[in-house]
């Protein structure tokens, strides 16, 4: 597919796709400006896309992904996107001994690993951001991101095992 071929496949679909940001902002200016953006990354992004593949679907998954990112986006501008990690109950120790143990042993693990490991898995894992908005939030390739996370997530297993061992 050409790039002028693509600009006109994206120009006959552009009234379904305001009619589905629309039904995903609830609001025309927004919907406007979430047409916008996708219209934008997708121009910019043409040559990802993989012809054997519906147009239309790809079109709408650009849509919808960015409308995620930007409610997220909106939680954190409005404060309700971040929670002390005290209160937060995804990592709340309540319950048996073992698994306040177990918890402080996971924390100690993340803790121990290089900043350049912790830091996108911590982003990605914990605080629930995607692949691509870590990378952007740390400056590096959305590969980097997601080997560095198995990296991590690997370096966990291994280390909680070797404590598994050891405990008598």
């Amino acid at each position: 597919m050409t790039s002028n071929q693509f600009k006109s496949e994206m120009i006959a679909l552009l009234p379904r796709l305001r009619r589905f940001a629309l039904s995903l902002t609830r609001s025309g200016p927004d919907a406007d400006d979430l047409l916008q953006d996708a219209c934008t990354t997708a121009l910019q992004k043409w040559q990802q896309y993989d012809p054997a593949q519906p147009f239309d679907r790809w079109m709408f998954r650009v849509v919808r992904n960015l409308w995620v990112s930007e409610t997220r986006k909106r939680k954190v501008r409005q404060g309700a996107g971040q929670v002390d990690a005290e209160v937060a109950p995804e990592l709340l120790a309540a319950g048996s001994a073992d698994e306040v143990l177990e918890a402080k042993q996971v924390r100690g693990k993340v803790a121990d690993l290089d900043q350049q490991l912790a830091q996108p898995l911590m982003l990605v894992c914990a605080e629930g951001y995607s692949y691509r908005e870590a990378s952007d939030l740390l400056g590096i390739p959305i590969g980097t991101v997601m080997s560095r996370i198995h990296r991590a997530r690997k370096q966990l297993m291994t280390g909680l095992a070797m404590e598994e061992h050891r405990a008598p």
